[in-house]
């Protein structure tokens, strides 16, 4: 497969179209331009590991190995792409250049997709709790195996499932291992015996008010106390407590645990927050784009998209895959100089969201939070077995051998 390392006398240093990133959102542009015709593509990315993250949830919750969820990079590179291992440290919008720590790349197009970043130390204490004790997270695939052994071994006490202010990956993640984790132990007959708290910094569990009211009656159900306006401050993970805040009137309180689940606070890579694309109306530092077209307001030959970009709507593998073809349209009428009317995204997403082992709804919704569902006659409003096959099975197929071959 063609690449280029730095240790590479026949190093490139100038492609057409420069992609950063190579996760979900770079793998399919970069597979998609490769079908619309474009040969001078490459991808900017480190990682010889690429990971299927929506299954961190059920490998957390018991139902999938981490075995599953990730294949070598090389295996997921379109063909006749030159990927680069090596990761962006800043790009130059002015002189059309991205700097690594080996070299200076020029590029004629951009397309901005290196994701996000965990941001640990944002919450004092949980960067040094975080997978032992009683402290886990489904948010890295290293602490995901653990987050399930953490339920397993739980009999009796107080678990703590969080969620921080500002957008996150899956928005609906924090609450799937909760719903998971209460299915479990009701089918252990311990539920009773566990008080299950799960904070929320929204005021509400769902912004689409028909998959709230269904959640609100998975967490009745289940017994579980849900805080909202609410968010954990900081975490002893050698004392088992955390401080919650009450975001509405700004009190504070103790609350020991026998079990947590944090979810770390998200932003922009720091590289991406401090650089000329960022978004100045972003406290996180994602990339400013049209949040129809997906191309930057000042500078027409860049584009965005996934976890990165600054767009109102849930970060998803879902979203990417309505936002990629948009991408492509417009990124290949920019580069063929074409001056009709461009492509537009609609802010499409969806949110698996799992409530028990078998269950799942499937909220699907647009930028004006009105349903959008793309599976005729199927009532997704209500939990049912054959949307948690899709989840399980399903979407991973669709995922390895479609989406990331630029096929749908």
């Amino acid at each position: 497969m063609p690449s280029t390392h730095p240790a590479s006398g026949a190093a490139r240093d100038h492609f057409q179209v420069l992609i950063i990133g190579g996760g979900t959102a770079g793998i399919t542009v970069a597979a998609r331009l490769r079908r619309a015709g474009l040969c001078d593509i490459a991808v900017l990315e480190p990682a010889d590991v690429h990971w299927y993250q929506p299954l961190w949830t059920l490998v957390g919750g018991g139902r999938a190995p981490l075995g599953v969820t990730h294949r070598p990079e090389a295996s997921v590179m379109p063909r006749r792409v030159h990927w680069i291992r090596e990761a962006a440290t800043a790009v130059d919008p002015e002189v059309r250049t991205v700097t690594t720590a080996h070299r200076t790349i020029g590029y004629d197009h951009l397309v901005m997709a290196p994701g996000l970043q965990l941001d640990w130390d944002a919450i004092p204490g949980l960067d040094a709790a975080i997978g032992h004790g009683a402290v886990s997270s489904n948010y890295a695939f290293e602490y995901a195996p653990y987050t399930w052994e953490l339920i397993r071994g739980l009999r009796s006490g107080t678990a703590v499932f969080t969620q921080p202010s500002g957008p996150v990956k899956c928005g609906g993640a924090p609450q799937k291992i909760a719903y998971l984790a209460a299915d479990h132990w009701r089918r252990q007959g311990v539920l009773d015996r566990i008080r299950v708290v799960l904070v929320l910094p929204a005021d509400s569990m769902f912004g689409v008010p028909v998959w709230r009211r269904a959640l609100e009656r998975v967490a009745e159900r289940y017994g579980i106390e849900v805080r909202l306006n609410s968010e954990m401050t900081s975490v002893d993970g050698a004392a088992r407590r955390l401080t919650v805040a009450d975001r509405s009137t700004g009190a504070e309180d103790g609350l020991a645990f026998d079990l947590l689940h944090a979810v770390p606070p998200q932003r922009a890579p720091g590289w991406v927050e401090r650089g000329p694309l960022a978004d100045p109306a972003s406290p996180y530092g994602y990339v400013e784009v049209d949040k129809h077209t997906l191309q930057h307001p000042r500078h027409r030959n860049v584009f965005a998209l996934g976890d990165v970009a600054n767009l109102p709507t849930s970060k998803t593998g879902a979203a990417v895959r309505k936002q990629a073809p948009v991408l492509v349209a417009n990124l290949v009428a920019e580069i063929n100089g074409e001056h009709r009317e461009q492509r537009r995204y609609d802010g499409y997403t969806s949110c698996p969201l799992v409530t028990a082992r078998g269950k799942v709804l499937l909220a699907e919704f647009d930028y004006d939070q009105r349903p959008a569902p793309s599976i005729p006659l199927l009532d997704t409003t209500k939990e049912r077995r054959d949307m948690w096959l899709l989840k399980r099975y399903g979407l991973p197929a669709l995922y390895w051998r479609g989406m990331l071959k630029g096929l749908v």
